[in-house]
């Protein structure tokens, strides 16, 4: 995850750096930048994480900035494929632990950190970069946007009565895995679900690791989950549900809460038959899903609707994402509709600077070219609203009502959402 410097304030673009290095980390400097970073997320420097460090580190991608031998900035990038409408996939820079010590503020850390990572991503031939902003305003200036989204819910299991499942669900069968038996079944599954769902990225071992207990970031964090696997009426896995609950009693009454950890399923029977599964645990009377997909038709499942609420964590951003090679980037997707739109796109950094057509084809192709001289600008816009509208996760005529784009053709809004247009938002399940 990316963050920045306590209090919500971040250092700023220009300003002195004051003799601050900014180098390639070596392993053996691990520990004092893991040391950094968790005082940059506000956890005691003591917890450096030092064996994560080490399995995460990769030479030349995790950078620090220093002042007087004291690492005093942090940020790390790594690869990972993300799924694009139409199911294409794109190796993607993913920046995370980025931080920037109290002490260093406004001297044009993060600028220089942020600058050196998209230099060296573009030239790796990476298209796009994403992260997961912990504060809003800060990578809007990057030409980052809001990519994917995510909901949470809470269902009443006593009032939700029934849930509508296919037919062919019945011909399936759970079975509760334990972690190895996770730690093989899980990475081949959840690859054929994230090729369903744009948005979605690539799980690394290490992920596994992590999730399955092989590796611990803190004891006092880790609590080992329940997993209920799915195989559907061929016998193949289908999807796999990893839960945990919070049992309490009261007068001898339960008030046992089922927390949702991770919910992967390959189609909509699965996703269905999962959720009865759920249902149907005894002692549980409520069940609460922390990261769902922003449009998951979650109520509509059930018998009583009302039953499912939005459990108050809701977000309408989650991973950001920055457009390194246009030409790439939209190739790579699909589209709804054919069409043509000229826009003049501003970016600070210059990776998308100018004035451009896309030009999708009746079979769903596309194609982003310099404009032609004598074409008339329809859509003006910056980098970051760019990244908005790629994946799908908002629409130019939204974002133009909210003066967010200028239109400079009536109905140019319109017509680049329709190209654009996917039958549900992106959605991440993931943090890295």
């Amino acid at each position: 995850m990316a963050t920045t410097t306590p209090g919500g304030r971040h250092d700023g673009g220009s300003g002195d750096s004051g003799g601050i290095e900014i180098r390639a980390v070596e392993e053996a400097d691990l520990a004092d930048w893991g040391r950094a970073v968790s005082s940059g997320f506000l956890a005691p420097k003591g917890h450096s994480r030092l064996e994560i460090r080490q399995a995460q580190f990769s030479p030349g991608r995790t950078l620090g900035a220093y002042h007087r031998r004291r690492c005093v900035g942090t940020f790390r990038s790594l690869d990972r494929e993300l799924t694009v409408p139409g199911g294409a996939t794109l190796t993607a820079d993913g920046i995370t632990n980025v931080t920037v010590a109290a002490t260093h503020r406004r001297r044009g850390l993060l600028t220089r950190m942020m600058t050196r990572g998209l230099t060296a991503a573009a030239e790796r031939g990476n298209s796009l970069a994403i992260l997961i902003a912990a504060e809003y305003p800060i990578y809007g200036r990057y030409g980052f946007g809001p990519a994917t989204g995510f909901r949470s819910y809470t269902v009443d299991k006593l009032r939700a009565g029934n849930v509508r499942v296919p037919a062919e669900a019945d011909d399936g069968s759970f079975e509760l895995l334990d972690l190895d038996e996770w730690r093989a079944i899980g990475p081949e599954l959840y690859d054929r679900f994230r090729l369903t769902q744009p948005g979605a990225i690539s799980r690394l071992p290490l992920d596994w690791r992590l999730k399955t207990g092989g590796l611990i970031r803190s004891p006092s964090d880790w609590k080992e989950p329940l997993v209920a696997l799915y195989r559907d009426g061929a016998g193949q896995p289908a999807g796999y549900v990893a839960y945990r609950v919070t049992e309490e009693w009261t007068n001898k009454v339960s008030a046992t809460e089922l927390i949702v950890t991770d919910l992967i399923a390959v189609d909509r029977t699965a996703a269905a038959a999962l959720w009865r599964y759920l249902l149907a645990i005894d002692w549980v009377v409520r069940i609460r899903i922390d990261n769902a997909a922003p449009d998951e038709p979650l109520a509509l499942l059930f018998d009583n609707p009302r039953a499912c609420t939005d459990g108050g964590n809701s977000c309408d951003d989650f991973m950001w994402l920055r457009i390194l090679d246009a030409p790439t980037a939209f190739a790579a997707r699909s589209y709804d509709a054919p069409g043509r739109v000229v826009l003049q796109v501003a970016d600070a950094l210059g990776y998308v600077d100018g004035r451009f057509a896309l030009e999708t084809a009746p079979d769903g192709t596309g194609r982003w070219t310099a404009a032609d001289a004598g074409e008339p600008t329809e859509l003006a816009l910056d980098a970051g609203v760019l990244a908005t509208l790629y994946l799908g996760t908002d629409t130019a005529t939204r974002l133009h009502a909210a003066g967010r784009l200028t239109e400079l053709r009536p109905g140019a809004a319109h017509r680049l959402s329709a190209l654009l247009r996917t039958d549900f938002r992106p959605w991440c399940p993931d943090s890295f």
